[in-house]
């Protein structure tokens, strides 16, 4: 079905755009990871710029569902559809540029997201206007390019920083609307795409194009569709040997054996000084080194031997969190396959997605794979593939543990299936439903029994949470003040207070109202303990058969996981 062309870059262009750009970023990661040789051949180039745009999707369609919100009439009649009810050009493409920079995966992410971001810098600037022509397009194409080389501690020719620039050149060159300009920078990438085996002697040997520049020239086809309404055609360059990606891996291998032992990846709040150190003191421990961002938050992606020196280097310069470091020796360029020892596969694992690092602890300690979610950053369905993966089992039970997870959670487990793995999703809506869940797992047990159990307990227990409210709205207790402590049963707000204690208490009452025998309180590191100690004695006080267990959950967002069951 042929796509409904934009006229202008605006919010809606930006937010099409990016839509666009994941579902080809889908259907291309395969072919993209194969002929990923450079900078190191670990196949996952396609993998990395999916994920990377998946954060940005993500980012684009919460601010569009902010607006709706907000832009709610009172009266019960329907609101306004797009127009001027909808963001600003400006809100859209810096959600885009801070959803791909919070998300970048490795090299060719990370350089992507600085792309964006320079893109985001010029047409956010138009602050006399919610929308841009084919000038505005060409400007922010050239600046893009130029802010990526910016990035990257030592650019190479013959990789999606070529790309970009031939992008960016061949729009330059033409007069006209946005789809003009499109349309010619991507005639532009994909030609300097074919010309990359040309520039780098790794991609001659394997016969491959820079798989980076193809994932941008497939974001910039997207990019033509945004505005014609069909897609240019074929993306790969003329001369891609996909066929030979699996030798041109083996080859890379082969050459790049003294690499680094590390891919270090972290998201840093630092101002401008501390990181222009911090790119001196990474630029000598190792190579690979890219790093984008600003206004005091950045990513940093680096390969080195010494990943802890790489860390420490963050630690110095600002905070780094969100920290990720790969071995390549687990799996890609820098060890042969010859020498992997295959690893046999569990039968079943558990894999849970968790709000801190306390209840982290608590889940792998009950020996379940976990992904932490930190406040306000949930996790992709590409990286809950990933935790799938790594947990390296024949049969897989996935506890997504966030009802706004469900969807997200749908989508990986059925992409785990296409992979050959079984894998049962358990709809838990709180970490609490899911400590339930994985307290009756027993592994010997067939598949589907096992999975019956889990969800039965997981159902059976009622969930709730105290916080604290970060701004006025209404809810279904009534209307709430920003700095109000919110107690919600089951996901709805049932409580509204100014006193932490009172309202979890309040909360516990109505929960244990209906009945229960076991308590499990989580407490987050902005509560105090004397929270626990007050529910607790209520419990033995009033509530004899009740037995009450808490743990420390860490950074979890909210003040108080409370579950019955």
């Amino acid at each position: 079905m042929a796509q409904v062309p934009q006229r202008f870059f605006d919010a809606l262009a930006v937010r099409t755009w990016c839509g666009l750009s994941l579902a080809a970023l889908g259907r291309a990661r395969e072919e993209i990871d194969a002929i990923n040789v450079y900078p190191v051949a670990d196949g996952d180039t396609g993998t990395n710029l999916y994920l990377t745009v998946e954060s940005a999707v993500a980012a684009v369609e919460a601010v569009f569902a902010a607006h709706e919100v907000d832009e709610a009439p009172r009266d019960g009649s329907e609101a306004p559809r797009n127009g001027a009810g909808g963001p600003s050009l400006a809100d859209a493409v810096g959600a885009m540029a801070h959803g791909a920079l919070i998300g970048a995966r490795g090299n060719s992410g990370t350089i992507l997201a600085q792309l964006l971001r320079g893109m985001a810098q010029v047409l956010a600037a138009r602050s006399d206007n919610d929308h841009t022509a084919g000038h505005g397009l060409q400007r922010a194409l050239r600046h893009a390019a130029a802010s990526a080389r910016q990035a990257v501690a030592h650019p190479v020719e013959g990789t999606v920083l070529t790309v970009a620039s031939a992008a960016a050149e061949a729009a330059d060159g033409v007069g006209g609307d946005c789809a003009e300009v499109a349309r010619a920078a991507y005639e532009g990438a994909r030609a300097a795409l074919a010309a990359t085996p040309g520039q780098l002697a790794a991609l001659e040997r394997a016969g491959v194009v820079d798989a980076g520049g193809q994932g941008l020239v497939t974001v910039l086809a997207a990019l033509v569709e945004t505005f014609t309404g069909r897609s240019p055609g074929p993306v790969a360059a003329p001369h891609a040997r996909v066929e030979r990606a699996v030798e041109g891996q083996c080859a890379a291998e082969e050459g790049d054996g003294d690499g680094p032992a590390f891919e270090v990846i972290y998201l840093l709040e630092a101002e401008d000084a501390a990181v222009a150190r911090l790119r001196q003191r990474l630029d000598a421990l190792g190579d690979s080194l890219v790093v984008v961002g600003g206004d005091g938050l950045w990513n940093v992606h680096v390969h080195v031997d010494d990943a802890g020196a790489a860390v420490e280097a963050g630690v110095e310069a600002g905070r780094p969190y969100r920290i990720r470091i790969t071995h390549f020796g687990h799996g890609d360029a820098h060890t042969s396959k010859a020498e992997r020892p295959p690893r046999e596969r569990a039968q079943r694992a558990v894999v849970a997605v968790v709000p801190g690092e306390g209840l982290a602890a608590l889940y792998t300690e009950a020996g379940a794979t976990t992904l932490l979610a930190r406040p306000g950053e949930p996790p992709a369905s590409g990286e809950l593939v990933q935790a799938v993966r790594r947990a390296h089992a024949r049969e897989v039970v996935l506890l997504p543990n966030d009802a706004e997870l469900r969807h997200t959670a749908a989508a990986a487990a059925e992409q785990a299936r296409t992979e050959g793995i079984r894998v049962a999703l358990i709809p838990t809506r709180s970490a609490v439903q899911g400590i339930a869940a994985l307290a009756v797992h027993e592994s010997e047990r067939r598949f589907d029994e096992d999975v019956v159990a889990m969800t039965s307990a997981a159902g059976a227990t009622r969930h709730a949470e105290v916080t604290v409210a970060e701004r006025q709205s209404w809810t279904t207790a009534g209307i709430c003040q920003a700095g109000d402590v919110l107690g919600l049963i089951d996901g709805d707000v049932a409580v509204i207070g100014a006193d932490v204690s009172q309202v979890a208490a309040t909360v516990l009452d109505r929960m244990l109202s209906a009945g229960g025998e076991l308590v499990t309180l989580v407490l987050g590191d902005e509560a105090p303990q004397s929270v626990a100690d007050h529910l607790e004695a209520r419990v033995r006080e009033a509530y004899l058969a009740v037995d009450t267990v808490v743990y420390r959950g860490g950074r979890q967002g909210a003040l108080l996981l409370v579950g019955v069951e």
